[in-house]
Order: structure tokens, then C-alpha cells, then sequence
């Protein structure tokens, strides 16, 4: 299963029934789970720390030191859970000391050419389109599709359930729910399809459609909009939501 060509430092741990193609790299402070699939030319750098049952495509490299020139050599890592698709060139970097980790959830799919910068916070059950770039200390929340050449500024917050346009680039927070498109990014409505994919039901989808309706086709600025939702809607898990994500924006939501 062990390429006699790939190289795997002696301090690294791996698990059981892990496949490693030759040309790969895996350096010392690295942890791999059960049942990953490496193949040739990816590299496993120092801080990696990898679940169970991943995929990981040539040329991916995880856990490189971040490209942040505060960066001084501190000890963090990269944390990449279970069940994720990581296709080729796809890099991962590992934090640095204002969080100490960058995480990548469970059971995403990173296509090609995507880059997750330090500090990251990446759910699960998400999917990131070829060549997407994320800034440091970004998060993204469970569930959302980023499309593809889509460019995150930092410190950005994207929720849950979201669909984002092509070739989009943002500076502020996007909310759950919803699909964000055009240039200047704006919100297009919510995020139907992908909601009843997933099980919403019919009345979980107009709370939720009511609630931006508030927020965005009422003239009222967001204070105002949110308070208005809390007068007047029953406080759902899914407006719960809404609510607390607008309210704890710290760069603000998108137009």
C-alpha cells in the first residue's frame, strides 16, 4: 500500500489501510488516520493532522507554512477531518498564532487549484469550485457551494446553505440560505433548490424567505430589519440563525 518510492519520515504516524503513491512526501509531526488515499506527488507537511477515508489528490499540498509574514516559525497545524475529496494542486496551509490551526471539516469536496489560507475555518458537507482562493481566518459554515474563481477576502464569514456565482469576489459576510451572484456581489434571492435538496420543508423555506425579505426588500437598514424579525417572527431554528449570523457580522453582510 506504501510506495517504495514516496518518502515518509520516521516520526510520522500512519494509520491502518492507507495507500501512498511514490513521489509523495509526508514529514515528521504528521498524523494520518485509516483508509486515506494518497497519491503521487502530494505532500503531507509539518503540523498535518488527517481523519479518516480521505481522498487527496497529485500535487495537493497540506500544511505548508502560511504565507503571512507575521508568521515566526510557531508550532500549529492544518486539521483535515474525515471523508474529504481533495483534488490536484489544492493547498492547505496551517495557522499561525492568532488561531493556531486551519480546519477543514468532514465530507467536502476542495476541487482543483483551491487554496485555504491560514486560520481557516472550513465546515463539512461543503463544496469549493476549481481555482476558489480563501483568505486567512476566513470561516465557512456547513453545507454552502462556493463556486468556482470565486476570491474570499479575510476574515470573511459565509453561512450555511449558501450557493455563490462564478467568478464572484467579496469583502463582507454572506448569509445563510441564500444565493450570491454579480459584480458587485449582491444577494439574489435564497437558495431553493439547494434547500429542498436537503430537506427543508415548504414552510421552512417561506420563514426563511420572509426573513430576508425583511432584511432586504423592506428599505429598512439591518438594525432595524432584524429587530423587526424579532418582533414579529417565531424565532425557528433557521431564523435563529439569520439572526444571530447578521447580528455578530463584523465586516457586515453583503448588499
Amino acid at each position: 500500500m506504501i510506495s517504495p518510492l514516496a518518502y515518509i519520515h520516521p516520526e510520522a504516524i500512519i494509520g491502518e489501510n492507507v495507500e501512498v503513491g511514490p513521489f509523495v512526501f509526508i514529514d515528521k509531526n504528521v498524523v494520518i488516520g485509516d483508509n486515506n488515499v494518497i497519491m503521487p506527488n502530494a505532500n503531507i507537511l509539518y503540523g498535518s493532522r488527517i481523519g479518516n477515508g480521505n481522498r487527496i489528490f497529485p500535487g495537493a499540498v497540506i500544511g505548508a507554512i502560511p504565507q503571512d509574514l507575521k508568521f515566526r516559525g510557531e508550532e500549529t497545524t492544518a486539521e483535515i477531518g474525515d471523508n474529504n475529496t481533495i483534488r490536484e494542486n489544492v493547498t492547505i496551509n496551517r495557522g499561525t498564532a492568532a488561531k493556531g490551526k486551519t480546519i477543514v471539516g468532514s465530507n467536502n469536496l476542495l476541487m482543483e487549484g483551491v487554496h485555504v489560507a491560514h486560520d481557516a475555518l472550513i465546515g463539512s458537507g461543503c463544496i469549493i469550485g476549481n481555482s476558489t482562493k480563501m483568505a486567512g481566518e476566513i470561516v465557512i459554515d456547513d453545507n454552502a457551494i462556493v463556486s468556482a474563481a470565486v476570491l474570499m477576502h479575510q476574515f470573511c464569514h459565509v453561512g450555511s446553505y449558501v450557493m455563490i456565482q462564478g467568478g464572484c469576489r467579496f469583502s463582507k459576510d454572506i448569509p445563510p440560505y441564500i444565493i450570491a451572484g454579480r459584480d458587485p456581489i449582491a444577494y439574489c434571492g435564497i437558495n431553493i433548490v439547494g434547500l429542498r435538496r436537503r430537506g427543508f420543508t415548504n414552510e421552512q423555506i417561506e420563514s426563511i424567505h420572509n426573513a430576508y425579505r425583511i432584511i432586504y426588500n423592506s428599505g429598512k437598514n439591518v438594525t432595524e430589519a432584524i429587530a423587526q424579525i424579532k418582533e414579529e417572527m417565531p424565532m425557528t431554528p433557521e431564523i435563529t440563525y439569520i439572526v444571530s449570523f447578521v447580528e455578530n457580522s463584523q465586516r457586515g453582510i453583503i448588499r
